[in-house]
């Protein structure tokens, strides 16, 4: 490969914490400003070289909705960055860096910073839009006059506030619902769910024991003083036997449960991204390349929401000029495991990709051995902004780890997309 391709030369994440627990009373701008600050102190950089910030947030805050430059006022950096905020819901964070990587390859910039954060702790009970706009005419109200005549419309039912929730616009459905609908769809039962689950908390457990996530994950203050340096929702003593005994969450028939399901969470992530050639220019070391990048959305009236990744993946392999077997490591983001499970048989159908590819044989043979080596977002969790880059940033380092070349990032996110980036070591 000739030195135009886009590396990541830095990185950090917070620990990922069940939401409403440690980090409750961080904002999101904080929470990004940590890793945006670590990130580019960890690169040894000047801060002034960065161009440009793309972050990603699925559930801004209400006040300082461009989350990307809150957090670089939080960060300490330069004011004068640009910022954007990205939402392409669970994929946000990697399509960030999608965003980043594509302005390198074009010249517009040598050097930027990609990411997401996620703080569900924060996220509001939503009101009626009788109740929005019965306040909204309260207070144009000009005298005491006109406030106790529109008062007298007031109704106690305009307080009743709405819980926030994941639903499916356009299905009305949960996020749970439909990978539970999916799962059904593939023949994934509860059993092997459980199974999926229990070993990559496993997993998850070992990799902070030997030391891997230390590598890229700080440390982050709370307002209580208290240093959170370690994922929170890992169950290293969890088994298949404890998983059988829950109660199915979305359908009384259903096979996902809390235990099989990522859990809501609080967190952030971001890399430093700059052009192969900056990156000698300054002396520095990448952790890898971004190989290629390919999305995908697929109609929810015709086809499981989940199984985005599944029609993205052959392009990603393709613009990497690359097949499945040349694969070294897959990490595929775990909302469910029903869903990871239901995207794998898809991937290793020749049936469907025949019938939804046009494809002569299916995309590849997943090998389990080099699938989410680490644990997945089931035990770390799941920050709907930040998972893109908790998973640019665990591919990178294990393919170091493992001295091996490729890997492949999967990533499903509502509305029916998936996002495919494929990454390389160097």
């Amino acid at each position: 490969m000739t030195q135009n391709r886009v590396v990541v030369v830095a990185g950090t994440r917070t620990p990922f914490v069940r939401a409403r627990t440690v980090f409750q009373k961080l904002p999101a701008s904080t929470l990004g400003g940590v890793v945006l600050r670590e990130t580019v102190a960890r690169s040894g950089i000047d801060p002034g070289l960065i161009e440009e910030i793309h972050f990603g947030i699925v559930s801004p805050p209400a006040e300082g909705t461009n989350v990307a430059r809150e957090a670089l006022f939080d960060s300490g950096l330069p004011a004068r960055i640009p910022c954007t905020t990205i939402n392409r819901y669970c994929a946000s964070a990697a399509e960030a860096a999608a965003g980043i990587a594509a302005k390198i390859l074009a010249g517009q910039i040598e050097v930027g910073l990609a990411g997401g954060v996620e703080s569900i702790s924060s996220v509001r009970a939503l009101f009626s839009q009788e109740a929005t706009d019965f306040f909204q005419d309260f207070a144009k109200a000009k005298t005491t006059a006109q406030r106790l005549g529109h008062f007298r419309k007031f109704k106690p039912t305009l307080l009743a506030p709405h819980a926030p929730g994941i639903s499916e616009p356009t299905t009305g459905l949960s996020m749970g619902q439909s990978a539970d609908l999916m799962a059904r769809q593939f023949k994934i039962g509860r059993a092997e769910q459980d199974e999926f689950a229990a070993s990559s908390h496993r997993k998850a457990h070992e990799a902070w024991e030997r030391g891997f996530y230390q590598s890229h994950v700080v440390g982050v203050a709370t307002p209580e003083g208290r240093i959170i340096d370690r994922d929170t929702d890992i169950r290293p003593d969890t088994s298949v036997e404890k998983l059988s005994k829950l109660r199915p969450i979305f359908y009384k028939d259903g096979t996902i449960t809390a235990g099989n399901a990522s859990p809501l969470t609080d967190g952030a992530s971001a890399v430093l991204l700059m052009s192969e050639t900056k990156a000698c220019e300054l002396g520095l070391k990448p952790l890898g390349a971004i190989r290629s990048v390919a999305v995908a959305g697929v109609d929810l009236q015709k086809e499981p929401l989940l199984i985005g990744p599944a029609f993205a993946m052959p392009k990603a392999l393709e613009k990497a000029g690359i097949t499945w077997n040349d694969l070294d490591l897959v990490e595929m983001h775990e909302a469910f495991a029903g869903q990871v499970l239901a995207t794998i048989a898809a991937i290793e159908s020749k049936e469907w990709a025949k019938e939804k590819l046009g494809l002569e044989h299916a995309i590849g043979k997943v090998d389990r051995s080099r699938l989410n080596v680490n644990g997945g977002s089931i035990p770390l969790g799941h920050p709907f902004g930040a998972t893109g880059g908790r998973l640019i940033l665990q591919t990178l380092h294990e393919l170091q780890a493992r001295k091996k070349n490729l890997g492949l990032i999967s990533i499903c996110a509502a509305g029916g997309l998936g996002l495919v980036m494929v990454v390389e070591s160097i």
